[in-house]
């Protein structure tokens, strides 16, 4: 008995179909029936204008629209605005700064907490140990 797929268990002929099938789909022969644009309706954008879900235009970076320079870790009452109710950062895409204000912001959350003005985590999970809605499995 050898080790070559042509002549194994008798399934020499099938395994030989098997690579010229996988042939066929690489070079794209099998879907000769099927047209992109014949898809169905799927709900697209050109319906009823569902392109965007959330607010009509992006808001910009609050730093840069207002020319803020600085970025104070006293300023807890700020700060606060980045920061979750799991004391976590809040991203990007959710608060809306840009790249550069988002790394001060960062930073000025690292010095607050470093001087206990802002947690380091919720309330709940400092008293008790336990996140809310977490299953451990062990």
């Amino acid at each position: 008995m050898t080790n070559d797929p042509e002549t194994r268990d008798n399934g020499g002929e099938q395994a030989a179909g098997e690579r010229a099938g996988r042939a066929l789909v690489r070079t794209g022969e099998r879907r000769e029936g099927r047209d992109r644009d014949d898809r169905g309706d799927r709900g697209g954008r050109d319906d009823d204008g569902g392109g965007r879900r959330f607010s009509a235009r992006r808001r910009g970076c609050e730093f840069c629209v207002n020319k803020i320079s600085v970025l104070d870790y006293k300023d807890v009452g700020r700060l606060r605005h980045y920061v979750g109710d799991r004391g976590k950062l809040e991203p990007r895409r959710k608060v809306g700064t840009c790249a550069k204000h988002q790394r001060w912001v960062r930073n000025a959350v690292k010095r607050a907490r470093f001087m206990a003005l802002l947690p380091y985590t919720a309330e709940h999970i400092r008293v008790t140990g336990v996140q809310a809605g977490s299953s451990r499995r062990y």
